[in-house]
Parts: structure tokens; C-alpha cells; sequence
């Protein structure tokens, strides 16, 4: 019997002890994890380092994958912090110089107003003239900054309501038509016959064909050559506007959708606009639930598709306005 009783001692000796190298093992994978993770909180820059050990027990290898779960998550969120911070600093400093600049030949034209006394009214009216240009210009500018905020903030609601897509681009390019006439463009139109219903803001349509249209007109104005389409394409709309102006190049092609991106060099310097239209349009598109794509060969074409999802079934029946909920 005292066998029986020596047995059972030693066992429970011996899962002590195993009890005791267990907990030694956790503690010591848990100040592990515990320096690494304050070893990381603390670098200067960014850092793409997870908290890597070896161990079979579940609990903790579910630990370790939420850890560098909530690292990835952390990391991708300061990069994007980064970004964002450097994007508005670049942004701020264009401002301030597209800004400058016409409110320095403002300045000067105003000077002239009112030194010269002896001036023609035909020379006073042209000043003039040129003064409320260029307040257009800084108005238009600050108006486009000011919408840009709103639609990246999710500052903005955009109804919705189920519409024709190809009644607005009709609509759209009849406004340019005085305009495409005196700069002898020749416009190809191909707008399916049908209807194409889509889900979508009338005045959120109207600008981004807008924004597309005057730039085809702006740049494309050496080819004297616009074209205009709307199709349908299994369950999309494709809508492209195209030209035969000069072209993007392949370097610039990512940038174009980038805030305050002019092109400088692919394009004439003297037809820029604020550099926040194709940004505003991009913005649009994606809270219509879109995509908007660029394809250009340099020194012959230069096309932008807008693809948009078909409105169908009882959602093409119904006229209700809604909300885009934030993503």
C-alpha cells in the first residue's frame, strides 16, 4: 500500500513540476511579447516589425495573430496619416500659389486703375474687364477647394433617384455645341437609344460629365476632336469622353486623379485649370459607386471611361431619393 501512496506523490511531483515549467514558459513568451510590443510602440518612424514566436498553445498563437492584426492595422493607418499629411502640405503650399498669383495681377490692375487718371474709358473697361477675370479665377478656385473638403470629409449627401444617363449626356454636350461650333470641333456622339437607367445624383452626373467634357474642349483643342459615348455593357453604363489633343504621358497617367496634378509638361501650361477638377470627378464617381478609368496614347488620344452600375429591376421602377450611406 505505501508503494500506491510513493506512486502517487511522485506523480504529482512530477505534473508540479511540469505546472511549474508551463507557467515559467508563459511567462516568459508573455514578457516577451510584452518588450517587443513596447520595444515597437517606441521607434521613431514607422515600422512594419510583428511579434513573432514559436509556441503550440492555441490561446496564445490566436493572441499573437490579433496582435499583428491590430500591427498591420496600425501601420496601414499611420502610412496613410503620412500620406495624407504630406498630400496637405503640398496641397496648402499650391493654394497659397495659385492663389498668389491672380490676386497679384489684381493687385497690379487695380494700381493702374487708380493712378492713372488720364486713362481711355476704353483702356479703364479692358482693365476692368481683366480684374473680373481673373476674381473669377480665384473664386473658382476656392469654390473647387471648398467642394474637394466637402466630398473627402463625407460632408456631403448626394440623393439619389433612378434617371437616364444617356438623356443627361444628350442634354450635357447640347450645352457645349456653340462652343465645339466656333472652335470647329468635329463631335461624334454614340449614345445608345435605349434608355440607360442608372441609380445616381443628377447633379453629381452633370458635373463629372461637365468636368470631362470642358477638359476634352481645354485639351483637345489642337486635334478639334471630341467624342461622346454612352453604352451599355452586360450589367454597366460605360461613359467616355475622348479627344485628340496631346495627350497624357505614361509617367503622368497615375497622377492625373492626384489633387492640384496640372500636367505641366504633357499638356499646354496656358489651358490649366485649378488641378482639383479630375480629383472632384474621381471623388464623385466613387460615391456613386463607380470607377473611372484613363487610357492615353501621347500625341493622339486620350480617353476617360466612367463605369456605373445599371439600375434594375424594382430599383429601375422606383423614384425614391436616398442617401449615400459613408463607406
Amino acid at each position: 500500500m505505501n508503494w500506491l501512496w510513493v506512486a502517487l506523490f511522485v506523480l504529482l511531483l512530477g505534473l508540479y513540476g511540469l505546472e511549474r515549467r508551463k507557467n515559467a514558459s508563459h511567462k516568459k513568451q508573455i514578457s516577451y511579447i510584452s518588450q517587443k510590443l513596447d520595444h515597437i510602440a517606441n521607434q521613431p518612424t514607422i515600422t512594419t516589425e510583428k511579434v513573432l514566436l514559436v509556441t503550440e498553445e492555441h490561446e496564445l498563437r490566436q493572441l499573437l495573430r490579433s496582435i499583428n492584426d491590430l500591427l498591420s492595422s496600425a501601420h496601414k493607418s499611420a502610412s496613410d496619416f503620412t500620406h495624407t499629411e504630406r498630400a496637405m502640405r503640398k496641397m496648402l503650399s499650391n493654394v497659397s500659389h495659385d492663389l498668389k498669383t491672380p490676386l497679384t495681377v489684381i493687385l497690379g490692375y487695380a494700381e493702374i486703375l487708380k493712378s492713372s487718371s488720364d486713362m481711355s474709358d476704353a483702356e479703364r473697361e479692358r482693365l476692368l474687364g481683366q480684374v473680373h477675370r481673373k476674381t473669377l479665377e480665384v473664386l473658382e478656385l476656392i469654390n473647387a477647394f471648398f467642394d474637394l473638403a466637402k466630398l473627402e470629409a463625407q460632408d456631403t449627401e448626394l440623393p439619389l433617384s433612378v434617371m437616364d444617363v444617356g438623356e443627361i449626356c444628350r442634354k450635357r454636350i447640347l450645352a457645349y455645341y456653340d462652343l465645339l461650333d466656333s472652335q470647329h470641333f468635329q463631335v461624334e456622339i454614340d449614345i445608345s437609344d435605349a434608355p440607360l437607367w442608372i441609380y445616381a445624383n443628377e447633379e453629381a452626373i452633370t458635373r463629372i460629365l461637365d468636368n470631362l467634357l470642358s477638359n476634352a474642349v481645354r485639351y483637345g483643342a489642337e486635334g478639334k476632336y471630341l467624342r461622346l459615348s454612352a453604352k451599355e455593357k452586360g450589367s454597366q453604363i460605360h461613359i467616355e469622353v475622348a479627344d485628340r489633343g496631346p495627350g497624357i504621358r505614361e509617367s503622368d497617367q497615375e497622377r492625373v486623379f492626384e489633387r492640384l496634378y496640372t500636367l505641366e509638361d504633357s499638356r499646354n501650361r496656358n489651358m490649366q485649370g485649378s488641378g482639383l477638377g479630375l480629383t472632384i470627378t474621381k471623388r464623385l464617381v466613387e460615391r456613386l459607386g463607380g470607377r473611372i478609368h484613363l487610357y492615353s496614347v501621347p500625341g493622339s488620344w486620350t480617353s476617360f471611361t466612367v463605369t456605373l452600375q445599371i439600375a434594375r429591376g424594382d430599383r429601375a421602377s422606383r423614384d425614391s431619393r436616398v442617401a449615400i450611406s459613408d463607406k
